[in-house]
């Protein structure tokens, strides 16, 4: 009996710590992943996007797998579409004082 009753507190340690540490690391990562999947996939033209390496532009041409974006008048740059950190369409914009 002695070693029945120390695997079941063994279980009570470790099925708590197991529980937590997947609502506090592993959901929350797998519903950002689901977040950056859908917004990916929304993609359209005239989107204004920021890319993971701070460029702003807005999406010119939707491809497969890949994102044309427009960053000045005449000069268009293509990404991958998991470069892609943020849409800023809806966002409202700041007035820029000159």
């Amino acid at each position: 009996m002695p070693q029945q009753s120390g695997l079941t507190q063994i279980l009570f340690m470790y099925v708590p710590i197991i529980a937590i540490f997947y609502f506090l690391i592993i959901r929350p990562q797998r519903q950002q992943q689901k977040k950056i999947k859908e917004m990916l996939s929304n993609l359209k033209k005239n989107d204004e996007i920021i890319t993971t390496s701070g460029v702003h532009g807005t999406v010119a041409i939707v491809k497969e797998k890949t994102v044309v974006v427009r960053v000045d008048e005449g000069c268009r740059i293509e990404f991958d579409r998991e470069s892609i950190a943020s849409v800023t369409s809806g966002e409202v914009k700041p007035e820029v004082v000159k």
